[in-house]
This record gives C-alpha cells, sequence and structure tokens, in this order.
C-alpha cells in the first residue's frame, strides 16, 4: 500500500552531522567518505533520505554554518568528487541527498564580506547590513545577537556597524539586494546540477530585516515565551518583529520554489527558528498557495515538554494556527538535548525509545530522525575542558551547549566507538559503547533493531504516510488519533508512560496489526497499551 505521491510527502529523512559519522581518514573529524562508507547500514534502517549538515567550505566558528564558499567541500570533509561519489552511492541505495543551505548569513572570511568591508563604493558594498553609529557611536539599533550580546559589530574599515544574528564571524547578507537574492539561488542551482534532492533551509524566516532598523519591543515579563531560546538568553526578552520573519521574505521563497520546480522530485524544508509565539503563523504563511516551502521543520516537539497532553496541544494547535501545512518533525537534531535524555531520562533506556520513535513516525508529516536515535542513545557528558560549541562556552554552566548531542556516533564499542583510529573532535561517552551499532545488531531485542523493524513495517502503511489525522480527545495517558487515507484507515494508540492503560473503545476495529514489533491488544471492547508500547488497528 505503498503512496504514490512525492518521496518527501510522509517520508524519513536520517540527519547526519558529518564531523561526527564516521573518520575515513584518521584525523578524528568525520568526513564524506565516511559518510559513503556507512550508507548501506543507513538503508538498512529504511529511510527515504539523508540530510547533510553543512559540509561546505568554513572557518569552522560555528561548525560549518559560517560558510566560507558555497561551492565548495571543507578540506577536513574531503573533495567535491567525495560528494558526487557519495551522492551516486546514494542513490543506487534509493537514498534521496538533502544538504544545508545556509544562506541568511556568510563567514566573514567569505570573499563576498572581504570585499563588501573593503569600502562604501566597491561592487558588493550592499551585499551586506551595514549601517552608520548613532551619534553617540553606539550601536543603530536595540537587536541582539542569537549567540549573546549587540547584533552589530563595528568595523573600523568602512566605519560602520554589520548586523550579525549569530557570531561576530557570520554577517547577514542583505536580502533586499537582488544581487544577493540571484547568487543564492545560482550557488543552490549548483548543488541541483550535483544531483542533490532538496534543502533544509537554515533560519528561513531570518533572510530579511527591517529596511529602517526599527528598535524590537520588549517582551512584558509576564509574557516571555517559553520554548526556544533559554531564559538565560537576553534574546529573548525581546518580541523580534523588526529582525525575524519579514513579509518580504515570502517573494524571495517563491523564487526559491520556482528554482525547485525546474527539477523534478526535490524539495524545501525551512527551519523556522526563534519566533516561537508566531511560528505556526510563519509555518501556514510559508507553505502555503503550493508556491513556497514544500513543508517546515517544526520545533515543538523539541522542547522539554512531552506528556501526553502536550503533545495532544501541539497537535491541536498545529491544524488550527498551520492549517493543511505539510509539517517535518522532530524529536532531536544536532542543537538540542537529546530526547533520550530530555524525554526519557526517568523513562525504561531501552522501551521509551523505541515507542516515543513509533509516536514520531506516526504523525501526520514528515519525518527528521538524527543519527543515534535509533540506538536510544542519551545525551552526551562533555566535560567543560572539552567543549567546542561556543554557545555553550559562552552560556556555561545554565546552558552547556549542543557538544552533548554531537559527540560522535559509536559504531562498535572500542576505543573511540569505532568512529576514529584517534581521539575525536568530541569525546565518545563510554555510556555510548555498550548502545553502539555492532553490539545492538547482534540483539534481537535492542532498539536499533526495533526501529528497524517498526520503519520497514511504516513505510508500507500508507495512511501512515500521507493520511489525513484526527486527534481522539479524553484518553488520559495514552495518545490516540487515527490516521485515513483512501486505501487505509489506521487507529493508532500509543503509551509512553511505564503504567499499563486500559481504555474502553467502542467504535469498530476490524484487525490489529502484529508486525511493526508493539504488543498493544485490543479484547472485548478495550484497548490494552502495556507499558510503553503501541496498538495499530485497521478501522
Amino acid at each position: 500500500m505503498a503512496s504514490s505521491n512525492p518521496w518527501w510527502k510522509g517520508g524519513i529523512i536520517y540527519q547526519i552531522y558529518p564531523r561526527s559519522y564516521m573518520d575515513s581518514r584518521g584525523d578524528g573529524i568525520g568526513d564524506l567518505k565516511g559518510i559513503t562508507m556507512k550508507l548501506e547500514y543507513v538503508a538498512s534502517l529504511g529511510v527515504d533520505a539523508i540530510w547533510l549538515s553543512p559540509f561546505f567550505k568554513s572557518p569552522m566558528k560555528d561548525f560549518g554554518y559560517d560558510v566560507s564558499d558555497y561551492r565548495d567541500t571543507d578540506p577536513m570533509f574531503g573533495t567535491i568528487d567525495d560528494f558526487k561519489a557519495l551522492v551516486a552511492e546514494a542513490h543506487r541505495l534509493n537514498i534521496k541527498v538533502m544538504i544545508d543551505q545556509v544562506i541568511s548569513h556568510s563567514s566573514d572570511q567569505h570573499e563576498w564580506f572581504q570585499e563588501s568591508r573593503s569600502s562604501r563604493t566597491n561592487a558588493k558594498a550592499d551585499w551586506y547590513v551595514w549601517a552608520d553609529p548613532k551619534e553617540d557611536g553606539t550601536p543603530p539599533n536595540n537587536w541582539l545577537s542569537i549567540f549573546g550580546g549587540s547584533a552589530w559589530q563595528w568595523d573600523t574599515r568602512r566605519q560602520q556597524y554589520y548586523l550579525h544574528n549569530f557570531l561576530v564571524s557570520q554577517p547577514d547578507l542583505n536580502f533586499h539586494n537582488p544581487e544577493v537574492r540571484k547568487a543564492n539561488l545560482d550557488n543552490m542551482r549548483f548543488w541541483l546540477d550535483l544531483g542533490v534532492d532538496g534543502f533544509r533551509l537554515d533560519t528561513v524566516n531570518l533572510y530579511y530585516h527591517d529596511a529602517e532598523l526599527r528598535d524590537n519591543p520588549p517582551w512584558p515579563a509576564d509574557q516571555l515565551p517559553t520554548g526556544g531560546i533559554p531564559r538565560s538568553n537576553p534574546f529573548s526578552r525581546q518580541r523580534h518583529i523588526y529582525n525575524l520573519s519579514r513579509p518580504e521574505n515570502l517573494a524571495f521563497l517563491q523564487d526559491m520554489r520556482k528554482l525547485m520546480d525546474e527539477y523534478p522530485e526535490t524539495t524545501l524544508v525551512g527551519e523556522i527558528g526563534v519566533d516561537p509565539y508566531s511560528a505556526l503563523e510563519r509555518v501556514a504563511e510559508y507553505t502555503s498557495g503550493g508556491d513556497k516551502l514544500h513543508m517546515a521543520y517544526t520545533f515543538d516537539l523539541l522542547e522539554e515538554q512531552h506528556d501526553t497532553e502536550y503533545i495532544r496541544t501541539v497537535l491541536r494547535n498545529f491544524r488550527a494556527g498551520a492549517g493543511d501545512a505539510w509539517p517535518c518533525w522532530a524529536i532531536s537534531n544536532h542543537d538540542v538535548q537529546r530526547s533520550a535524555t530530555r524525554w526519557g531520562r526517568d523513562e525504561d533506556p531501552t522501551r521509551f525509545p523505541q515507542v516515543s520513535l513509533a509516536m514520531l513516525m506516526s504523525l501526520r508529516g514528515s519525518v527528521c530522525l538524527y543519527q543515534g536515535e535509533e540506538l536510544g542513545l542519551p545525551q552526551a557528558d562533555v566535560p567543560f575542558e572539552k567543549l567546542q560549541d561556543p554557545y555553550g562556552i559562552e552560556f556555561w554552566p545554565e546552558y552547556k551547549g549542543r557538544d552533548g548531542c554531537r559527540t560522535p556516533m559509536p559504531w562498535t564499542d572500542s576505543d573511540h566507538g569505532g568512529f576514529a583510529l584517534v581521539e575525536p573532535w568530541l569525546p565518545v561517552d563510554a555510556n555510548h559503547l555498550p548502545l553502539s551499532v555492532s553490539e545492538q545488531d547482534q540483539e534481537a531485542n535492542s532498539v536499533l533493531n526495533a526501529v528497524r523493524t517498526f520503519i520497514h513495517w511504516r513505510q508500507k502503511q500508507s495512511a501512515l504516510i500521507d493520511g489525513e489525522m484526527e486527534l481522539v480527545e479524553n484518553t488520559g495517558d495514552a495518545l490516540i488519533f487515527k490516521r485515513c487515507n483512501q486505501e487505509q484507515k489506521l487507529l493508532v494508540a500509543i503509551n509512553m508512560t511505564g503504567n499499563d492503560i486500559f481504555l474502553p473503545w467502542s467504535e469498530e476495529v476490524k484487525s490489529v496489526h502484529t508486525e511493526h514489533g508493539f504488543t498493544g491488544r485490543f479484547i472485548d471492547g478495550e484497548i490494552q497499551l502495556p507499558a510503553y508500547q503501541a496498538l495499530f488497528a485497521e478501522i
């Protein structure tokens, strides 16, 4: 009952953080050849695509999210030929390839910025966001950087400030300039011509800024957002109505979509970040009309809260606020604490990851599965002296940064987890070694084999791929919903708690699926969900 929809609609996208996947060259850093070596493993999971975090040429101040050449690979990851070989092998294995596009800002080492900062009259003088100081020499407005401090940095050559929403070394591009827009689209075309199947757009709502550079107003103290940026970061105290999610962005997203439409079966998924109070409005706006993004990457399940009522609220709010928009759900990524810890720290370490991922992959939408989730990896403990993440170093110890979810993939239980023969760029947590791929491969009931079993089953259920979703209310700790399309109608019941749940059910149940590995039952008009179990039934 496979779906005839585009591959991305309901697809499972496996996110790979290249620095930490596999080191093929013996320098302690993952690389493109290492990823290619492990694509057979990725294929064994049954996923539809991989998403590669940045591998472009970069000074690595923000680990690749500061691009100095949009058309080349960084030497630490390999060569363009290595990337071509990766794409060819992925396609041979029927795996699509998506890559990050980080175009809201570049590295300050990019030749564009080097020219832009050289004078106020050069050909690229207006390619970045420059502004004169106030009379007293202070920045032109109150905008703050997500990574701490003012979003403005003084440049002694131009005698002006430039905007940086992240690190000082990540100047923001000026999308009000049509040449900037064209250059970015041309760079995307370069990778499409190399065979990539889609882009994950980093901070897609930060492309444009308010041309008048108006001050952001503050949040009232009793309305500070609870999601996204940590409260310890003063960035969370502003309403960012002038430096992100600007209306001018829509026309550029339409231009992007026109480009993608030239390459059939490609896709755009946009990360709509740091805007918790209007994120759903942006999702609806950015995916409406079939002429902008194909889908939007959502952050709602990347929060600490995960009880059943919270998840129900997320699903209700999405339908109410984003309507028919197609979401891309995730419960872990390279920026947040791993879900096995964030959600499962007090739960069964083997069974909870299985059922939480089954929940994720049963929702209406597409799925991003972060490397290591299929192993049930907990957050790694990285001591301060080995931290690499500038965000974590800046806000330690209240916020420990992102290194704990970026440690190397454990392939074996040997030294450095079989990731490298030398000391890796981040240490492998000893707690990850018993959870390595080689160890779990041999264990029939491991998280890895359970996730494999579920994915392969899920990929054959058309209702779970593209079916509509109807939430069933008033079901207590059980999350229950229906997924239905013209071919199939499924009842899904999920118990993410450590307690057994018995729930009366008066509607007809035709048959209960058992091939997915879960043991939920329907007996005598009652849904029976043992701890950390799920039920999938034809209705």
